[in-house]
């Protein structure tokens, strides 16, 4: 494309409509870049980036009903659904009927799953190499995304709501 992009440095300067001062803009490249350098870390597991956060959510909280974990991953079950059906079909997880609650879908680790835990257990290691940065910068950045993640959600809330 032959664009070249230069920040000034100075979040305060310069036109606001810029495409380098733009957060979403930022935050859009970022994602597809990490997500991009997770893709060869877990492929020896057979993992998709979406399937591995799962895959953490399961090791943390197992067993967790369909509902909570899209709750807990911010998916919706059109999302979650298909890959709960491959997770299983590769033979980490079970979905059953809670006995005390029909309706209620309950996943949890086989023992293949809890396995790859183990498997998992360099991959946060790995990723900071890959990044360049150490775990207080990842924990920063985490901290940070969070209460951006907490703003726009109560924001959205917000604006429905008026």
């Amino acid at each position: 494309m032959g664009v070249r992009i230069v920040s000034s440095g100075d979040p305060g300067i310069g036109d606001p409509l810029t495409l380098e001062n733009q957060v979403c803009f930022a935050l859009t490249i970022a994602a597809r870049n990490v997500v991009a350098l997770y893709r060869p870390v877990l492929a020896p597991l057979g993992l998709t980036h979406p399937q591995y956060l799962v895959m953490l959510a399961l090791w943390q909280f197992a067993p967790l009903s369909v509902k909570e974990l899209a709750t807990l991953l911010e998916l919706d079950s059109a999302t979650l659904s298909p890959l709960l059906k491959r997770l299983e079909a590769a033979g980490l997880v079970r979905r059953e009927r809670d006995p005390e609650d029909e309706r209620r879908l309950v996943v949890t680790l086989t023992p293949a799953g809890r396995e790859m835990r183990e498997q998992a257990r360099d991959i946060p290691e790995r990723m900071m190499r890959l990044l360049g940065m150490d775990a207080a910068e990842l924990h920063q950045l985490n901290a940070v995304l969070s209460r951006l993640n907490a703003a726009a959600t109560g924001a959205g809330r917000a604006d429905a709501d008026s």
